[in-house]
Formats: C-alpha cells, sequence, structure tokens
C-alpha cells in the first residue's frame, strides 16, 4: 500500500476525516472531519493566526459565503474563472485536460492554455481516456463557481458561493480602513469556507469541491513597496526559491530584494513570513520550495506569483498562492460598483496594490498529516509537531476497580480547562498505548496503584516512549514546560 493510500486508511480508521453524508452514496469532494481532525485543524489555524495575523499586525474579517453575482463580474471570476474539461468519446468520463495530460507525459502544463493549444498537445503526445483509452473529444473551458438563486420570486442565479475568501475582503476594503484607525501598508486576513465545482475531485484533501482557506491580502502604495519598517525582522532569513527553469535553492531575503527576484521588500518580507509558518508547520526547510510561475502559469490578474509547495508522497503539492495582483481587485470593484476605492495618504491619491498569501488549510493538514506518519514495531506512529497534535494528554487508569479509575477521572478534569485531554479505560494499557501514539497524542498519564499510595503518576512521551514519574499537584506546570519546549525526557 503507499503512503496516500495507507494515510487515508489510518484516517477513515481513526475517524479523522471520511466522506461527507457517506451513508447516502456521498458525492465526491465533500469531506467531513471528526473530533481529533477538527481540533488539528483548529490547532493549524490558532498557529496561522499567531504567525502571520497577529506577528503582522492584520486585521481579521468574517465574510458571507455567498456574495452577489456582480461581485464575481467585477472580479472576472464569470469569465475567467474556468478549467480545461475534456471528455471521453466512448466511456464519456469528463476529465481535466491538463491534468490527464500530465499523467501522460510526466510535464508540467499550465492550465491557463487556451482550449486549443490543449487540443494541440493531445494530438501531440496521442493521449487517450484513462479509463477505457478512447479518443477524447475537443477541449472546451468550464466555469468553476457555484450558482445559488436567492429569495423566492426567482430561479435565476442571482448569486455565488466564493470561490475564495479574498472576495469579501477586497469589497470589505474601504470600511475597514476608515473605522479600523490604520495606514498602510494593512494587511486583512480571514478564514472560512470557499466552493469551487472542480472537473474531477480526486485523492481525498487534495482537491475538494469545499475547502477551507487561511487568506492574508495585504495593501500597500505600491511607491512605498521598498519603504518597509519591518523587513529587517527578516533580511537575513533564507528563502528556498525554485526560478523559472532552475534548481531550487536558499537565498536571503536581503538578496531576493538586491538581485530583483522578487518586486520589493514587502514582497520578500511576507514570503519569508509564510515560510517560516511552513516551517513552524513541521517540514523541513529542504522540504519547502516557492516555485516562481511564469506569465503564461499564473492568474491573468498576478504581475508575481510565488506558490509555496512541500515534497509529498504524491510529489510536490502547492499549499499556499503568493500573488501580486498589482490594484486589480479594488480598480475593477470600483468600476463595477461606482464606488471610488483610492485611499488618500501623504496628500497622495491612489489606488492600493495588493499582495496576498493565499493558504489552503485542506491541503497544509494532509501533508502535515502525512509529514507526520512513522512506525513503530509495524505499527503506524503520528509524531505531530506538539502545537499541533489534536490531544495534548491521554489520561489512563491503569484497572477500573479500587479508586484508580476515580483518581483518573479527578486528574482529567482539572487538567481539561487547559489541555486538550482524553480520558480512556478500555482495554489494556499497552493496547491504549499503541492506539494514541497512532494518533499522535503527545503525552499519556498513567494512574497506578502507587499513585494512590504517592500521590503521583507515570508521564510517557510518544516518541521515546521514556517514563518519569510526576506528582499531580506538579503535573499542569511539568506539562506546560513540555509543550513550550522547555522539558524533555
Amino acid at each position: 500500500m503507499d503512503k496516500f493510500a495507507h494515510i487515508q486508511q489510518l484516517a477513515d480508521q481513526r475517524g479523522i476525516f471520511f466522506p461527507t453524508a457517506e451513508i447516502h452514496s456521498p458525492l465526491s469532494g465533500f469531506l467531513d472531519f471528526g473530533h481529533m481532525g477538527t481540533v488539528m485543524k483548529r490547532k493549524i489555524t490558532e498557529l496561522w493566526r499567531a504567525e502571520v495575523v497577529r506577528k503582522t499586525d492584520s486585521l481579521e474579517i468574517d465574510g458571507c459565503l455567498i456574495l452577489p453575482k456582480k461581485n464575481f463580474e467585477a472580479s472576472g471570476h464569470l469569465k475567467n474563472f474556468v478549467d480545461p474539461l475534456v471528455q471521453c468519446k466512448k466511456c464519456h468520463k469528463i476529465f481535466r485536460a491538463d491534468k490527464i495530460i500530465e499523467d501522460a507525459t510526466g510535464e508540467t502544463i499550465p492550465e491557463a492554455m487556451s482550449s486549443g493549444e490543449f487540443d494541440v498537445l493531445i494530438d501531440k503526445h496521442e493521449v487517450k481516456c484513462p479509463e477505457c483509452k478512447g479518443t477524447l473529444a475537443k477541449v472546451h473551458k468550464f466555469n468553476m463557481m457555484i450558482g445559488v438563486s436567492i429569495g423566492p420570486l426567482t430561479d435565476e442565479k442571482n448569486a455565488y458561493l466564493r470561490p475564495e475568501t479574498c472576495q469579501n475582503i477586497f469589497t470589505d476594503f474601504l470600511k475597514i480602513y476608515k473605522t479600523a484607525r490604520v495606514s498602510l501598508p494593512l494587511g486583512i486576513s480571514q478564514t472560512g469556507r470557499s466552493f469551487r465545482n472542480e472537473i474531477s475531485p480526486r485523492q481525498g484533501l487534495i482537491r475538494t469541491r469545499e475547502f477551507t482557506q487561511l487568506e492574508t491580502e495585504v495593501f500597500f502604495n505600491p511607491k512605498k513597496i521598498n519603504d518597509f519598517h519591518d523587513f529587517d525582522k527578516y533580511k537575513d532569513f533564507k528563502l528556498r526559491l525554485k526560478l523559472v527553469d532552475k534548481e531550487t535553492h536558499s537565498i536571503s531575503v536581503q538578496d531576493a530584494v538586491e538581485k530583483k527576484l522578487v518586486s520589493g521588500k514587502l514582497i520578500a518580507y511576507y514570503l519569508a513570513v509564510a515560510q517560516e509558518f511552513m516551517e513552524k508547520c513541521g517540514f523541513d526547510p529542504k522540504d519547502i520550495r516557492f516555485r516562481e510561475l511564469e506569465e503564461n502559469a499564473r492568474a491573468f490578474y498576478s504581475k508575481e506569483t510565488w506558490d509555496i509547495e512541500v515534497n509529498t508522497s504524491t510529489g510536490w503539492l502547492e499549499l499556499v498562492a503568493c500573488n501580486y495582483r498589482t490594484d486589480y481587485d479594488l480598480s475593477s470593484h470600483a468600476k463595477v460598483s461606482g464606488v471610488d476605492l483610492s485611499v488618500v495618504e501623504d496628500d497622495e491619491k491612489f489606488t492600493p496594490h495588493v499582495f496576498e498569501l493565499s493558504m489552503g488549510l485542506d491541503r497544509i493538514f494532509y501533508s502535515v498529516l502525512e509529514n507526520s506518519v512513522s512506525e513503530r514495531e509495524g505499527k503506524p506512529v503520528l509524531k505531530f509537531p506538539r502545537k499541533l497534535s489534536p490531544l495534548d494528554v491521554v489520561i489512563l487508569p491503569l484497572v477500573r476497580k479500587d479508586g484508580i479509575d476515580e483518581k483518573a477521572l479527578e486528574i482529567h478534569e482539572k487538567l481539561k480547562t487547559v489541555f486538550e485531554t482524553k480520558y480512556d479505560e478500555k482495554q489494556s494499557i499497552g493496547k491504549r498505548y499503541v492506539i494514541y501514539d497512532q494518533v499522535g497524542v503527545p503525552l499519556a498519564i498513567t494512574v497506578d496503584y502507587d499513585s494512590l499510595k504517592n500521590d503521583d503518576v507515570t508521564l510517557r512521551d510518544r516518541d521515546s516512549m521514556k517514563q518519569i514519574r510526576v506528582k499531580i499537584n506538579d503535573l499542569q506546570q511539568t506539562v506546560g514546560e513540555f509543550f513550550s519546549g522547555k522539558k524533555t525526557f
């Protein structure tokens, strides 16, 4: 069994994530998260808030999932938010043209190519239907927006589920700017669900129709892109850059600016912030890269694009899109709405430019999960980074009698207000250790007969399997020091 299939099986067995409405022949591309998956998503989000939102003094909003049709006329989604679709003439199954060409040739195919260019590549490489080897029809573009009808007297699609969280940020920009007592540069962040009617959702969390984004849009005066006061904090930080047609190499933030590999100090700073966040998610820097997208692979609005990719069993997987969107968004919304979205600072009136960090939480979740998988005596062990573990501590009574279970429950009640804890008294203590190692719980507390006499417990480390005795009154401090990195054993 390959690593991807192994993780899918483990996630299902332990209820980490699984198909939505599984008992009703579920639709592909929709997944539910069980308790442990939900907590882990929350912890990744909390790390993002600490390492991206608060660190950069961004403001956070919570926008609606449904936006009016005019919003997407302005943004260009109704015209440009398309995927290349191709159908088999024999079995009539539908595929993304770029993906089946990539699978057949091993080459990276820009999805922004025209339908005719895809047809040429399919003919050139004699690409057939991957299911039945039938002949493929001509490629055409398919809009991925999911439309809805709002109001009781209309069947017309007059609104859409948002395909990306950034659109609320653009339409809310002026309101936030005027009410928050801030100056540019200004980061506005949002986390929430987005929806895309993917042609062929596949690979579990990697390509779904409903997903969660961690979004930050940075508004700034383009004339001051190099006048950025926080730049020096990261000037020596090593970025992992893969320039077009070149190998990945490490280069300091300062050198990236001086060699004009990026458009300015502000952009280099935010790239460093994003990479540091990925490292704190547990990824080794050598398994992270910023892939520079060539012009024909970038979104139509982007002047400069870097995709943060991590090395997984499925290959290099995009987790974050970093786009220099210029003034496209605010100018387009101003034109369609008739509302002036420019600002006045230092006696200059201008429309702010935007740099974007758009993170896919579900893909980050999957990659953290895969990166944490290890094995011990033929059994899987999830070695999550301590800050991202779904559970911090499991409390295990040695037996369910003689007051040991009551003492264990007392400890659980005391610790659960501070840490993510679970009480479990089922099966033998050895089997319970194996189960909670599998789901990545860093610490196990075992309550035994000595605990009743000495008022202490056994504290077991998931990774080293070492055990120490700790006084019950010292447990909260000891566990806290473990998670802060001050204590190891």
